[in-house]
């Protein structure tokens, strides 16, 4: 007889997931880091969104899954969130790791938990307490150790701008944690899908305003956004929103802590960026602000 977790999933099903999640959600960064060389960042993110909307729509016709119709609200609910959640902070997490290496990308992105207890104080039920508070403080002590230099001296690092708009990025999907749960109820694959078809739909005219490239990008650059687009963006999706269901959300937050490992690893072992102690040393502040945010937090059911 197969083993099962708390959760519901048989133990190597779960340590499978979870690897896969782990590992998709924290080479993004890597393969963001590379597809950058090869084209600007709102064609790297268009070209993702494109593939993953694809792969999505085909997921939800396979199992059977139905759109509302196009005068449904939900629309405009999925469309906001999909700026949100995914076109406005894949574009500023892109545009920063032109500067910014992957690891450190993953670290500040790593710290969205921490923004979302602030928003979910002001717009929904869940009120800031003294556990809260002092995470948030320690977590944006955190974040402020990755803006200075590696003699913490009180200046800004150079590149100072850069980490600001993959700050920016982190603060969009605290918005749309926050937005979704006021979201009108949908099957969670059919909402992803909504959510990325509007992505990519402005993603692509957004991309044109710019200019049609007049080359095709090199192959790393293409492989680059097919990986973003098919594995982190849909294969991730698709298997998050199964883990979700046979799980409950408080799993993946778990899984999270994971990620800017996994990202810092991969940059050093694939793009031989350099190893820092202040990266570490901000990683450990902000998990453990963000450790302390949730003690005393109701636990949640799974379903």
């Amino acid at each position: 007889m197969t083993t099962q977790t708390a959760e519901g999933l048989s133990k190597p099903l779960f340590v499978a997931a979870a690897l896969f999640l782990i590992l998709t959600w924290g080479s993004a960064f890597t393969l963001n880091s590379v597809g950058v060389r090869y084209m600007t960042p709102i064609w790297l993110v268009a070209m993702r969104l494109l593939i993953g909307a694809t792969f999505l729509i085909g997921y939800v016709q396979f199992t059977g899954g139905k759109f509302p119709k196009l005068s449904d609200k939900r629309w405009l609910w999925y469309f906001t969130l999909g700026m949100t959640g995914m076109t406005l902070p894949f574009f500023f997490i892109s545009t920063g790791q032109v500067d910014v290496d992957s690891g450190l990308a993953a670290i500040i992105v790593g710290a969205m938990p921490i923004m979302t207890i602030i928003l979910a104080h002001f717009f929904t039920d869940e009120r800031l307490t003294l556990m809260k508070s002092i995470g948030f403080f320690i977590g944006f002590i955190g974040i402020v150790i990755l803006f200075l230099p590696e003699n913490f001296s009180l200046e800004l690092i150079s590149d100072w701008q850069s980490q600001l708009l993959i700050v920016l990025g982190a603060f969009c999907y605290a918005v749309t944690t926050v937005a979704a749960k006021r979201a009108p109820k949908t099957p969670s694959s059919v909402g992803a899908a909504m959510m990325l078809i509007c992505a990519a739909i402005v993603g692509l005219i957004w991309a044109l305003f710019t200019g049609i490239p007049e080359t095709v990008p090199a192959m790393p650059g293409l492989l680059s956004a097919m990986g973003l687009g098919i594995g982190s963006t849909a294969l991730a999706t698709i298997l998050y929103l199964y883990v979700i269901d046979q799980t409950g959300p408080s799993v993946l937050a778990k899984i999270n802590y994971f990620v800017p490992v996994a990202s810092v690893v991969l940059g050093i072992w694939l793009l031989r960026e350099p190893f820092s102690w202040r990266m570490v040393i901000s990683f450990f502040v902000i998990l453990c602000g963000i450790l302390i945010a949730r003690i005393g937090q109701p636990k949640t059911v799974s379903p």
